[in-house]
């Protein structure tokens, strides 16, 4: 029994998964996100976005509707907002400052029904968000796509341990990681840890994947071997096109918003 999960799909066949961000609670640019082409996946900001519970259902079920898969950010690892965002129809969950092997286990145990985990069984609006009915109850524990964020020194030094739980996918913050570790954004040390977490995740078989601003940056991100790469996000791409066209229109450039760092 298999769910329909664009993103487990993909992953699964070793495909390159590229993704947007989605901070702000509106199904229509959540629609023309999931509908541009080689998006695969789009996150639901409920950690840093202006998106609350009242939004989970209707983004979700618009973002699958539309092909992609939804992908919840809860704002932390709380066993109720893990519960509740999975039961909004959510293909998977990303749960930020996941900062050891123990605080990740409790999520494993949060995401997965009994005998594995302890998630209360509930899932009555699954079933419209991308053929996830019918065989949901039997499948969710292995199908839906559990990302852990790692973005503090003590995550990267117990890599090893958190790559061992049953998670999916180990999922960097690379400017909470920087500044957590008290060093320059893109500098050596920073970027040892990051080719770290990269190599311990492929060394243990889960997705390795990471957060970027950019086009450019993703391109960098998936030559390094990232399998999961978030390209852009819904505030920067507004931002960075207005200022766009709005040089070319007054012959003024200006720097583009830098956009929120993940």
């Amino acid at each position: 029994m298999s769910l329909s999960i664009p993103l487990r799909q993909k992953l699964s066949a070793g495909e390159q998964a590229a993704g947007a961000w989605l901070t702000l609670p509106s199904t229509a640019i959540a629609g023309t996100i999931a509908r541009t082409p080689n998006v695969s996946w789009v996150l639901i900001d409920a950690e840093h976005g202006l998106i609350n519970d009242t939004h989970l259902y209707d983004l979700a079920n618009t973002i699958a509707a539309n092909g992609a898969s939804p992908i919840i950010r809860v704002p932390s690892e709380e066993t109720w907002l893990i519960k509740e965002s999975l039961d909004s129809g959510a293909h998977g969950l990303m749960v930020p400052m996941a900062n050891s092997a123990e605080i990740v286990r409790g999520i494993v145990r949060a995401t997965k029904y009994p005998p594995i985990g302890i998630r209360g069984f509930g899932p009555m609006f699954t079933s419209a968000t991308g053929a996830l009915g019918g065989g949901y109850a039997l499948a969710a524990n292995s199908e839906l796509v559990i990302s852990v964020q790692i973005e503090h020194p003590q995550a990267v030094a117990e890599i090893d341990e958190i790559c061992q739980e049953g998670i999916d996918v180990v999922f960097i913050g690379p400017f909470d990681l920087a500044l957590s570790m008290g060093v320059q954004f893109g500098s050596e040390e920073h970027e040892t840890a990051i080719a770290k977490i990269l190599a311990t995740a492929k060394k243990h078989g889960k997705i390795a994947a990471i957060f970027c601003l950019n086009g450019e940056q993703a391109a960098r991100r998936f030559a390094q071997g990232f399998q999961m790469v978030s390209v852009t996000t819904d505030i920067d791409t507004i931002t960075t096109a207005f200022t766009h066209e709005l040089s070319m229109a007054t012959g003024k450039t200006t720097d583009a918003a830098k956009g929120y760092n993940l």
